[in-house]
This record gives structure tokens, sequence and C-alpha cells, in this order.
């Protein structure tokens, strides 16, 4: 299961999750979309990834959806 976990430099832009706490990164996507959407922030260019590597950690194997073609989307999948 791939897990996720807000950095805690970034803990002001997404009030409702802990800081530093590993949870399913499913979870936490669906807690940071919600939150755009209820901002109205949906009018800004879509991106890859709701969450973005810069603010989270991630442990654990992604889901097999998210792989491209030939392997993993990211470099630090590829690497690991």
């Amino acid at each position: 299961m791939r897990e996720a976990r807000l950095r805690p430099e970034f803990a002001h832009l997404y009030p409702t999750l802990t800081p530093g706490q590993w949870e399913p990164a499913a979870r936490i996507a669906e807690v940071v979309l919600a939150r755009l959407l209820l901002l109205e922030i949906s009018e800004a260019p879509i991106q890859d990834r709701v969450l973005k590597e810069e603010h989270f950690e991630f442990r654990g194997d992604p889901p097999e959806t998210a792989s491209k073609p030939g392997g993993s989307s990211r470099a630090e999948d590829r690497s690991q």
C-alpha cells in the first residue's frame, strides 16, 4: 500500500492533515482534492498529481494504475 506523510514545513497549506503522520496516499489525496474543490481552485491548471512531491514523502509501492507503460512514472520510484 502506498503511504504518504505531510512535510511539517507545508502544514499550513493542509490544516486538516497531521504533519509527519504516515497515512494511505489515496486517503490524503482525497482530502487534498476535496479541499481544492471546496476552495474553488478548480480554475487553476490541473496537475499530473494531486499530492505535490515537495510537500509529501512517500513509501510503499505505487498503485499499478499510476504506472506508465514500461515502468514507474516517477524517477524516485524506479530507483528503489
